[in-house]
């Protein structure tokens, strides 16, 4: 059984996917007693959004359309969350309400002048600084729909769906432990009320704050949390280990069940569907409903998958809701959903999975890279095979090329503090998963806006020489080509049901180093298969070498997001980006020029590269990585990363400057709207 994470995620880079157009602007906005005091121009756009944040306010300038630097209407998208917010209680027509007016009046107060933590302990003071500067380190990034003229059907439809996510969002709370801690939040702090929302959880995120002792959303001590392990445990930083070797400890650590343990400390699994009983029967009751409201005849396989997903959330039946969601496609629905236990990241020992939903409609974009590798799946699998050699094997290979979804939400583990997942592969376990059954997809409706382009070109001219930022491209094509290669290369060499003398991945390397070393061979792919579709002329070499250049960008984010959470638990794509800039350091590919100013024309020391060597060099990379996972060789994980990652010296420094320099930017912190 697979027990890695299939995921690759951006966190770095910003997106707003809404559009709008000038409306008729309310020109003043009142104080709460009502008295008029300041037009809707006394704010700009961005201290707005960063101030709404700090206010805990449901609400997002989208765009300046008509340029006149007042907030109309129009502009205007109330934010997706919990408790609801209704669009009507903050525009009523082509105009503000008073509630929104009182809105507006806080947030130009606050624009003008600091908030004052008079009458706080030094230390409360400390607590709530801290919190603003992690707010400030994520700019709000929109991700909005508008389905105001879908069916009715189709808002009903949506409507359960929204329902059902906000309780996913209260069960991952309760897989993480921190739910009993909403109620410490102090009264009428909006700012860590925010922070607790966006974070689903005290504590910080920001590479800046995370470490930082003082910033956390609640007045009191924090330690690590479960809801998914007994309490008792938790102080053993090596209890992962010290399940994984008892005898029972392949039950414990099946990923759909919860460890308990009686006063006595006898440990036994409880399935999910036990120990979050009332809310697993919430969310499948939203799910029935759902697809009761579903009568069109074309979406048949929508209403199959939401019917077998609310029996697996009563049962625990997530296999047979897995085959019906397999049997969703481009062609047979608009819709994207899932919603299930999946991702392992969130929890200490990587093997449990983690509730969340992924909603979105269907994007046809696909099909482009759908006629280029569906024909040739075997070569690209064979490709893989020969560079592992033996014992791995080439073997048929049936996995489906990813689909293009244009995201609506994400709720649950599928919504992080800062950054997104651009590409899945998912199940992660089950019959679906080991057969190359199952479903990839790429998210397309992200980096697309003004600010998230200015922000990416912005954070690489401060990295790269000026001879490589020529081949640098703002288009969003080199990016999803990456998605595509790197969520194909999941289901390619060894993966899924692959095993090493009767051992799986997991149990070879154990779960944090085998979601890295995963998640490691996946982006290796991905850099190696963009030359290898220039040779079979599938791609033109120009293509390739953007890709590859938005590649060490995107590794470049990664690593300025640090090695380590804030509990020492690797974090598997900072440290593959570790590895990859480091080994293309070690071939000549990335040189570090000191005595060259970077393409901004403001930062000494920048990067060039030899795009002509990127092809030998991420074939052996790819080699080396294929080698590692299919031999089972834990020791050559090991070393990868102890010279790549923890090792002093050298790549430390890099890594160092490039987090520096990238994070002058805020990191994405997304919003959602949904306008119906």
């Amino acid at each position: 059984m697979m027990r890695f994470s299939k995921r690759y995620l951006v966190g770095t880079f910003l997106v707003a996917l809404a559009s709008s157009c000038g409306g008729g602007a309310t020109t003043s906005a009142t104080s709460p007693d009502g008295s008029w005091q300041a037009a809707l121009d006394a704010v700009p756009r961005g201290d707005f959004n960063r101030i709404a944040v700090e206010l805990d306010l449901p609400l997002f300038w989208i765009d300046d359309a008509d340029r006149d630097k007042t907030l109309d209407p129009a502009e205007l998208s109330v934010l997706w969350g919990d408790p609801p917010a209704r669009e009507s209680d903050w525009v009523a027509g082509d105009a503000f309400t008073p509630a929104f007016k009182q809105a507006y009046a806080k947030i130009v107060e606050r624009a003008q002048k600091a908030p004052s933590f008079a009458g706080l302990s030094p230390e409360e003071t400390r607590r709530r600084t801290a919190v603003l500067r992690e707010l400030s380190d994520g700019r709000p990034t929109l991700v909005a729909s508008d389905l105001r003229n879908a069916s009715a059907e189709d808002k009903a439809v949506v409507e359960h769906v929204l329902a059902a996510a906000r309780i996913v969002e209260k069960l991952y709370q309760k897989q993480t432990g921190i739910l009993s801690l909403a109620s410490q939040v102090p009264s009428g702090d909006t700012a860590s009320k925010r922070l607790f929302y966006r974070n689903q959880g005290p504590q910080c995120e920001a590479p800046a704050t995370k470490d930082d002792p003082d910033c956390k959303a609640v007045p009191v001590a924090l330690s690590r949390t479960s809801g998914i392990y007994p309490p008792a445990l938790l102080k053993d930083p090596k209890f992962c280990d010290a399940l994984a070797a008892r005898p029972d400890g392949r039950a414990l650590l099946e990923p759909f069940v919860v460890v308990a343990a009686d006063e006595e400390g006898s440990m036994r699994p409880v399935p999910y569907q036990r120990a979050f009983e009332n809310d697993m029967h919430a969310v499948s009751r939203e799910l029935e409903a759902a697809a009761a409201a579903i009568s069109d005849p074309n979406e048949g396989a929508m209403q199959a998958y939401l019917n077998a997903a609310a029996k697996a959330f009563r049962d625990g039946s997530w296999f047979e809701a897995d085959e019906a969601w397999a049997r969703m496609n481009t062609e047979n629905s608009k819709w994207y959903l899932r919603v299930a236990p999946d991702e392992v990241y969130f929890e200490p020992c990587n093997r449990k999975g983690g509730f969340h939903v992924s909603f979105a409609r269907i994007d046809q974009g696909s099909r482009e890279w759908k006629e280029k590798l569906d024909p040739i799946k075997l070569d690209m699998e064979k490709a893989l095979a020969d560079l592992a050699g033996p014992p791995y094997a080439a073997r048929k290979v049936a996995f489906k090329l990813p689909d293009f979804i244009s995201v609506i939400i994400n709720a649950g583990d599928s919504r992080s503090a800062f950054g997104a997942t651009v590409g899945q592969s998912l199940p992660n376990f089950g019959p679906v998963a080991n057969e190359g059954r199952g479903r990839t997809v790429a998210m397309t409706n992200f980096y697309t806006d003004a600010d998230s382009i200015a922000s990416q070109r912005a954070q690489a001219a401060s990295v790269l020489c000026a001879s490589a930022m020529e081949t640098y491209s703002d288009e969003q094509a080199p990016q999803l080509m990456s998605t595509v290669l790197h969520e194909a290369a999941h289901n390619l060499g060894p993966a899924a049901d692959y095993k090493v003398n009767g051992k799986d991945d997991v149990e070879i390397f154990g779960g944090p180093l085998s979601s890295t070393l995963e998640e490691l061979k996946a982006q290796s792919a991905a850099l190696f298969f963009a030359d290898w579709l220039v040779e079979r002329k599938v791609i033109d070499a120009e293509r390739a070498r953007r890709a590859h250049v938005h590649e060490l960008t995107w590794a470049f984010g990664h690593i300025s997001r640090g090695m380590y959470d804030q509990d020492k638990k690797p974090q598997p794509y900072s440290q593959l980006s570790a590895i990859q800039v480091g080994f293309l350091i070690d071939e000549g590919v990335v040189t570090w020029n000191a005595g060259e100013k970077a393409q901004n024309g403001k930062d000494q020391g920048c990067f060039s590269m030899k795009l002509d060597a990127f092809p030998a060099a991420t074939k052996k990379l790819m080699g080396i990585v294929a080698k590692i996972k299919g031999s089972g060789d834990k020791k050559g994980a090991e070393a990868l990363v102890a010279k790549y990652v923890d090792a002093p010296g050298a790549y430390a420094d890099v890594r160092k400057t490039v987090t520096e320099r990238w994070l002058r930017e805020p990191k994405a912190s997304f919003v959602y709207s949904v306008r119906r």
